[in-house]
């Protein structure tokens, strides 16, 4: 849990959920916190350990401990993105996440877009911009409409994301993005119900977890929104068995051409009833208000089941 990015207390959070709902019958767990200034193991009077990086791998009481599995919940970089899931397979070393390329790829808003826009998934109109790119604000008005979406592509949690709606607003909206990341992408609004559907490996089967339909009190799904009690969270969603069956089988999809594998959770906008794909999250929050763990509750599945789901699949995986 930790990681780089501004999802650190977030991540920390789900880390911590994660650690007290483990069956401690079945499993000897740690919490282990990847900082840019230290990797360290605490104990449960939070005295911390540091960890070896050439194989992750700490001394408690004189003895070395090694791991059998790791639990990613790191949200961001270095854990959504693919580099640290990178290093443990370099290690051998099993986690509850997809392959490091897959996590590399999803992360990736742009380059997740035109992989699923490839099978026929729909999406919204979007432009995309490097940071010192030439920014013509009338040609990107003319491909995307107003108002329109302003988002950093390599981030989380809301964190940039901006809702342009005129055209003097965009150039702030930029700007703000920029402070997440040096790549952006501006998309078309689209018009209609939000929900969040959970798509997960469970007992050796993608399971599509039951629908949150999302119902912001701001103007759009924003931090304060999904963080700070701003919004409804509606599981399951108010959608016609029509409009679900396309959902789900719209998710599944999804999961499946992008090899997916572990936790997701992605969103998408219904505009007359046809789901749009707007991203996914591969680590998503993991804490009891979270919406995966609303949406497993309502499957029957607790959290004890669902962590130790997710540690047994990603051992048998490694077999």
């Amino acid at each position: 849990m930790g990681g780089y990015s501004s999802e650190i207390n977030i991540s920390l959070k789900s880390g911590n959920v994660v650690y007290n709902h483990l069956d401690k019958a079945k499993y000897n767990p740690f919490r282990v916190h990847i900082f840019r200034e230290k990797w360290v193991v605490l104990d449960d009077n939070n005295n911390e350990y540091p960890i070896y990086k050439e194989d992750f791998s700490f001394v408690l009481n004189n003895k070395k401990v090694v791991f059998s599995c790791v639990f990613n919940a790191i949200h961001g970089a270095p854990g959504e993105n693919g580099i640290f899931l990178s290093y443990l397979e370099l290690l051998n070393i099993p986690h509850t996440s997809a392959p490091f390329y897959q996590m590399a790829l999803t992360f990736n808003k742009r380059d997740t877009l035109s992989v699923v826009k490839e099978y026929g998934v729909q999406t919204a109109v979007s432009v995309y911009l490097n940071k010192g790119d030439e920014i013509n604000l009338e040609k990107i008005i003319a491909k995307v409409g107003l108002p329109c979406f302003v988002k950093p592509n390599n981030a989380g949690s809301s964190y940039g994301i901006s809702k342009a709606h005129t055209l003097d607003e965009i150039m702030p909206a930029i700007e703000k993005a920029y402070q997440e990341d040096s790549e952006i992408l501006i998309e078309s609004f689209l018009d209609g119900v939000e929900v969040s559907v959970g798509v997960i490996q469970y007992k050796g089967k993608i399971k599509v977890l039951p629908i949150t339909e999302i119902v912001s009190e701001n103007d759009f799904f924003d931090y304060e929104a999904k963080y700070e009690g701003k919004s409804q969270e509606i599981t399951p969603a108010r959608i016609s068995k029509e409009t679900l069956i396309k959902v789900e089988e719209t998710a599944k999809k999804v999961y499946s051409v992008l090899n997916m594998s572990g936790f997701s959770r992605s969103e998408y906008i219904l505009v007359n009833c046809e789901p749009y794909f707007l991203e996914m999250n591969t680590v998503p929050g993991l804490t009891e208000e979270s919406i995966l763990p609303q949406q497993a509750q309502a499957a029957g599945i607790s959290l004890k089941e669902l962590f130790d789901n997710a540690i047994e699949s990603s051992l048998n995986s490694y077999k």
